[in-house]
C-alpha cells in the first residue's frame, strides 16, 4: 500500500468533488441569463468545470487504485 498515492488521490477527488458542485451552478446560471453580454464566458466557464470535475475524478481514482494495489 504506498500512502503517498492514496493521499494525493483522496486530494484529486475533493477537487473533483469541489468542480462537480461549481459546474453545474456556473452553468445553470449562464443558462438562466442568455440576455446578458458575458453568457459565452460564464457558459464556457461553466462547461470547463464540469469537464476537470470529470477528469479529476478519474485521476483521483487511478491514483487510489495505484496506492492499493501497489502498481510501480
Amino acid at each position: 500500500m504506498n500512502k503517498e498515492h492514496i493521499f494525493k488521490g483522496i486530494s484529486r477527488l475533493f477537487v473533483a468533488i469541489l468542480f462537480a458542485f461549481i459546474g453545474p451552478v456556473v452553468y445553470t446560471s449562464a443558462v438562466r441569463n442568455e440576455e446578458h453580454p458575458f453568457f459565452i464566458p460564464v457558459l464556457g466557464v461553466g462547461l470547463i468545470a464540469c469537464a476537470l470535475a470529470i477528469l479529476y475524478g478519474f485521476i483521483g481514482i487511478k491514483l487510489l487504485v495505484k496506492g492499493f494495489f501497489n502498481e510501480k
